[in-house]
């Protein structure tokens, strides 16, 4: 080993850049952060050849002047910090190391100028060597342009991503910034293409422009000093990765983990295995319970009480989820039973099941020589958010009109899943499912293991209103089933029930068991695909959607209706 000694001041430069701008977007990022500090209304951002050949930034925000810009490129200069504590920390950076980092692993140019001032003045910094500031001609404000990032730590860029995966990355930064900060103007462009170019907006309107118009779902709650604000995206809205949920904290966007689970919780129930929810929030919390400085892109957080702003969040996301199909308000109803009365019929059934269900697709766009007449009850629905049901297609779709002249299609058993999930959760919730004996208890043979299993478990089986007892090896008695599921059979019941507990291990929180075994008793316990309907029986059903909580989706994620606009019909004949 050679001689203990301390390492060269440029060399240590080097080290700490790699810690803070370990690729271009982290630089983009440090640099629109030191903007959106500076009080800027307006931020433009340029890269070439995914920021590593070129970036620039340039804001309108309070400048500098020719003293603070030869400080602003010196380690650990800043102005942010209101005490030496890291305790107050109310800006987005405040470690004083972002331009140094720059400067020594890049060419750094910096064109500053405050109000105050009658012209600007400018500094450069190439691989660390810091030159003279010099007057010069720029606007107020600043604009900083970064050339060649990594020219002067090869083994740093030697392992950067292709450029358009980097491009990607900054861009994705950018987005982030954009909507952690709507009040302020954000133009973004990538090799001379504008990807986007905001105005100054309300929070609604700049979520919108980034994750869709379809992320209206208003979201707030309030926990003691804590406040959550944002918008959420209905779940059959969702996305591969986590890359559409906007994560906002005391108007600095984060990545952190924590409220990421506390999101994947809240649609847990909702959406689709292996998919994300598309949100949008923002949560302001007092600077001092929480803890910025934990990670050197200061995008993963540490909370003083990490479990309030985690039920904050889920009770949030969940009001704003507990909302019938169509964005109907819920309403406390009865539970629909449907009543059995005779199914509608065509006038002309063709004999076919498939040329049936043609004719009833052709009904649906009016063709005169498949003809039904709407009951009274469907009439009288059109001002309902899903519409007057027209006709069921194949026996398993129902087709809908509603007041704007949308056309909706639903999925009659997985519609009546979710109503079906909702109700044995909501008798849950009140103190128990209630249960209906069966005339004469069944004996239903299984693997010896499953019975073994669902015997284990029987006391909770009873509170979903599933009573049963363990009869012999391999065999388990029945004694009652769940009112709300009628009669099914309760041999498959049990079989997927079994299935589904074997799939939880016991680290597996109770209710969350619990819901899944509710899911699968929803699923043998709805109208089935193939089941004829009448008109009655259709329109009951979407009235009971509308005014039940989450039934835009099933009790495994996938949606129950598809609504088209007009524009969208038209758009798929090429009328547009």
């Amino acid at each position: 080993m050679g001689v203990l000694r301390l390492l060269p001041e440029n060399i240590v430069n080097r080290i700490a850049a790699g810690e803070v701008i370990e690729r271009p977007a982290a630089a983009a990022r440090e640099l629109v952060e030191n903007a959106l500090d500076a009080g800027a209304t307006r931020i433009t951002v340029a890269i070439d050849g995914g920021g590593i050949d070129r970036m620039e930034i340039a804001d309108d925000g309070c400048g500098m002047s020719a003293d603070e810009l030869a400080l602003a490129v010196q380690r650990h200069a800043t102005s942010k910090l209101v005490d030496e504590q890291l305790v107050q920390i109310e800006t987005l950076g405040f470690r004083g190391e972002a331009l140094p980092s720059i400067g020594a692993a890049a060419r750094l140019s910096i064109i500053s100028r405050t109000r105050d001032d009658d012209s600007a003045h400018a500094i450069t910094v190439e691989g660390g060597v810091v030159g003279e500031v010099r007057p010069a001609a720029g606007a107020p404000g600043t604009v900083v342009v970064v050339q060649d990032l990594f020219f002067a730590t090869p083994a740093r860029r030697k392992f950067l991503k292709s450029a358009r995966v980097e491009s990607d990355a900054v861009e994705a930064a950018m987005s982030r910034l954009a909507l952690a900060a709507p009040t302020v103007a954000f133009r973004f462009s990538r090799d001379g293409r504008t990807v986007f170019d905001l105005p100054r907006q309300t929070r609604a309107a700049r979520v919108a422009s980034l994750l869709g118009p379809e992320t209206s779902l208003a979201v707030s709650g309030v926990r003691g000093d804590l406040r959550v604000e944002g918008f959420a995206a209905t779940p059959s809205v969702n996305r591969a990765t986590a890359a559409a949920q906007g994560l906002v904290v005391n108007g600095r966007p984060v990545t952190d983990p924590a409220l990421r689970t506390a999101v994947r919780v809240a649609y847990r129930d909702v959406i689709a295995a292996g998919r994300h929810a598309v949100v949008a929030l923002y949560l302001d919390i007092p600077p001092a319970d929480v803890d910025v400085n934990v990670h050197p892109a200061k995008a993963e957080l540490r909370f003083r009480d990490t479990d309030a702003v985690r039920a904050l969040v889920i009770g949030a996301l969940h009001r704003a989820l507990a909302t019938g199909a169509g964005s109907a308000a819920p309403a406390a109803t009865p539970f629909m039973q449907f009543q059995s009365r005779p199914a509608m019929r065509l006038t002309s059934a063709p004999p076919s099941a498939a040329a049936r269900g043609f004719a009833e697709a052709a009904l649906a766009l009016g063709n005169p020589s498949a003809r039904m007449l709407p009951e009274p009850a469907a009439i009288a629905a059109v001002d309902h958010p899903l519409g007057a049901a027209v006709a069921q297609v194949l026996d398993t779709y129902i087709i809908a009109v509603a007041a704007d002249g949308s056309l909706v299609l639903v999925d009659q058993h997985a519609a009546h899943e979710r109503l079906t999930h909702e109700t044995i959760s909501s008798q849950m919730r009140q103190g128990g499912v209630r249960s209906q004996p069966m005339l004469l208890p069944q004996v239903v043979d299984l693997p010896e293991s499953d019975a073994m299993r669902l015997a284990f478990h029987a006391a909770d089986l009873a509170d979903l209103g599933l009573d049963i007892e363990a009869f012999g090896p391999g065999a388990i008695l029945v004694r009652a089933l769940p009112a709300a599921l009628g009669t099914p059979d309760p041999n498959p019941l049990l079989c997927d029930i079994a299935d589904e507990l074997a799939d939880q291990d016991e680290t597996t929180a109770l209710d969350t068991r619990l819901d899944a075994v509710i899911a699968r008793m929803a699923c043998h316990g709805s109208i089935r695909a193939g089941r004829r309907l009448a008109g009655a029986e259709m329109d009951a059903l979407l009235r009971q959607m509308e005014a039940t909580p989450r039934a835009a989706t099933c009790s495994h994620g996938r949606p129950t209706f598809l609504k088209l606009t007009k524009a969208e019909i038209e758009k798929l004949f090429g009328r547009r």
